[in-house]
């Protein structure tokens, strides 16, 4: 015969992981500091102005 089992802890149990799980998820989404977003956005921002003047400083193949 099986282990006895109480529904109720395991249907509680069953939510709590549920919820652990998505907090996990929420906290990898925005868990980030505020320091750590304007990082991003900093780098964001000279990679973007590093591949204008890339842009700027190419020369026309055909000339």
């Amino acid at each position: 015969m099986g282990d006895l089992v109480n529904l109720r802890r395991a249907r509680k149990a069953r939510g709590k992981q549920a919820e652990a799980e998505q907090a996990a998820m929420n906290r990898a989404l925005h868990g980030r500091t505020k320091a750590a977003r304007a990082e991003e956005k900093a780098e964001a921002a000279r990679r973007e102005k590093a591949a204008r003047t890339l842009d700027q400083a190419r020369r026309d193949p055909d000339r």
